[in-house]
């Protein structure tokens, strides 16, 4: 793009930037992104240019504005978790969304390869834990590999682990995206398969009320970081006006941030399934309001509340 149509197409954008009193956080830190991105085109392909400059020298004032009041730690941390993850995950909806559709594939694959192989289960779960698994259920416990001892154990042993899938989700990403795609497909086939199992069992409802009171949390956050995967994976194969390099030092941020952001939910399940899951007996409707809420929570952060953020910024940005 030459400099002058660059310049015509965002002049009036920086010009509202410049006049901008920056009084609502919201709209300050979506700003921030679209002068950022402005500013690394401009640095990538007119260095020398006075209009780098400019840009660089608007950002800083932005920059200053969104720290000026937030000087402590406690409130970067705030405002990260408030404005810039749900503004990455607004911005990266569509991979998101091809990461649950990858997963749910696999999930599918896991069902009918389970229908129609006997041995498929097995090969995937592995025969230490069926044997185990129809053990107990002909003792009367089906869950009850759920109740081991070491309950601190187990809870750090599955929150690092589950942690380390994600980052793997991640990381993997730098292989053109492929990675990410076999760590989502190959969890959702794992997932297929052991519902399968419980279904053929005659035990698909209690496996539900059970696994599902962390795996509503897990499962999502798996999901999530194949997000942050495909962003990493797609800076490469489609870095659009960037450089390559620049489109990947950028997606490795905004990735890096989206799974570090996931840290919490794993522990939150990593807790659940060491220390709450183990309870089969608790009442029907705890087990549901558990799932639920889980449920409930990812849809609220994850989806609805980045889609309000933008919304009220597009409104604020119009009325500017």
């Amino acid at each position: 793009m030459r400099e002058a149509a660059f310049i015509k197409q965002n002049s009036a954008k920086w010009k509202s930037f410049e006049n901008q009193d920056f009084l609502d956080p919201d709209l300050l830190a979506d700003r921030f992104i679209q002068l950022t991105d402005d500013l690394s085109f401009a640095r990538t392909f007119y260095p020398d240019s006075d209009n780098t400059l400019y840009l660089n020298a608007l950002a800083a004032r932005v920059h200053q504005a969104i720290y000026k009041n937030n000087r402590t730690r406690r409130n970067r941390f705030g405002q990260f978790w408030r404005y810039e993850l749900p503004f990455l995950f607004w911005q990266h909806q569509k991979q998101l969304i091809f990461a649950f559709i990858i997963f749910t594939a696999g999930a599918a694959i896991g069902v009918l390869s389970a229908a129609f192989d006997d041995t498929f289960v097995r090969l995937i779960l592995g025969d230490g834990y069926v044997n185990q698994t129809i053990a107990n259920i002909k003792k009367g416990d089906p869950m009850a590999i759920y109740k081991q001892d070491g309950q601190t154990e187990m809870f750090l042993f599955i929150t690092l682990n589950n942690i380390k899938v994600a980052f793997f989700a991640f990381v993997y990403g730098i292989f053109f995206s492929v990675g990410t795609f076999w760590i989502l497909l190959s969890n959702g086939i794992m997932l297929g398969a052991f519902q399968y199992f419980f279904y053929k069992q005659g035990l698909l409802l209690p496996s539900v009320l059970t696994v599902w009171i962390h795996g509503t949390l897990e499962i999502s956050a798996i999901v999530i970081a194949g997000c942050a995967g495909f962003v990493l994976g797609n800076s490469i194969l489609f870095p659009k006006t960037y450089s390559r390099l620049d489109s990947f030092k950028r997606a490795s941020r905004q990735g890096l941030k989206i799974t570090v952001g996931l840290v919490p939910i794993f522990i939150t399940a990593g807790f659940l399934e060491s220390f709450v899951t183990r309870h089969t007996e608790m009442p029907l409707a705890l087990s549901c309001f558990i799932i639920l809420a889980s449920l409930f929570f990812i849809l609220l952060y994850f989806i609805y509340y980045p889609q309000a953020l933008h919304a009220k910024n597009t409104h604020a940005q119009l009325s500017s």
